[in-house]
């Protein structure tokens, strides 16, 4: 039996595993993010160069184990880049992005981790940010940095990695940043996370804006993960 239909089925049947779950019931669930009628909500996960594992694989983590209320996934992720060709990530890890800038799948959730970003990246942030079916544009730890340089976060408040607060308040002077919160909500769209594990409860603050908070607690308690408020 696949995982997802594992935590789905012990919810129906009303299994104790921590949490108070109400959901799945649709009418019921109290997100406030459009559900997609036709199949899973796209999620692109940026990777250039040098991208911190952590910052796109917890919320990666987080999205793969949740589920609609059918039992099937909730989320289609996929991993979009300059070029399919091989990229280095943290640690030596190479991945081979699904899709290049140009050919990625218009996404609902975007998430923007620490990474070496590239000109084709700030213009397709760009070009996502100002779309419309663009819900939750996610920076997480100094992704804020790829956000800013691309000029969506000037005015809004924001937050990144602690050990870069004040470069980022050099540098991004008309930025405001906030220096204490697991994450911040820079734009009715826009989100900015600190560093590497907050990327996961920001995550799962996307999830429970979707599917209600009941969700987001039964996909962190299937991950032995105890979230840290914002």
């Amino acid at each position: 039996m696949k995982r997802f239909t594992h935590i789905f089925a012990l919810a129906l049947a009303g299994v104790s595993i921590g949490v108070s779950c109400s959901w799945p019931d649709a009418e019921a669930k109290g997100g406030d993010f459009k559900i997609r009628t036709n199949g899973e909500i796209p999620v692109a996960i940026v990777i250039t160069d040098g991208a911190n594992v952590i910052d796109f694989s917890g919320p990666w983590e987080v999205f793969q184990d949740t589920v609609s209320g059918d039992g099937a996934p909730a989320f289609h992720l996929y991993t979009v880049s300059d070029s399919r060709t091989p990229v280095r990530l943290t640690g030596g890890l190479m991945l081979v992005p699904d899709y290049t800038f140009d050919t990625a799948p218009t996404p609902a959730v975007i998430v923007v981790g620490a990474q070496r970003g590239s000109p084709a990246m700030r213009q397709w942030l760009r070009k996502v940010s100002a779309d419309s079916q663009t819900e939750a544009l996610m920076a997480v730890c100094t992704g804020a940095f790829k956000l800013a340089d691309a000029g969506l976060l000037d005015g809004k408040h924001a937050t990144t990695h602690h050990y870069y607060f004040d470069a980022f308040a050099r540098q991004f002077p008309n930025v405001v940043l906030e220096r204490g919160p697991r994450y911040v909500q820079s734009a009715p769209h826009i989100f900015t996370a600190g560093g590497t594990t907050s990327g996961i409860d920001l995550a799962l603050h996307i999830v429970s804006r979707y599917y209600g908070e009941d969700a987001a607690k039964l996909t962190a308690r299937y991950m032995e993960y105890h979230p840290v408020s914002p």
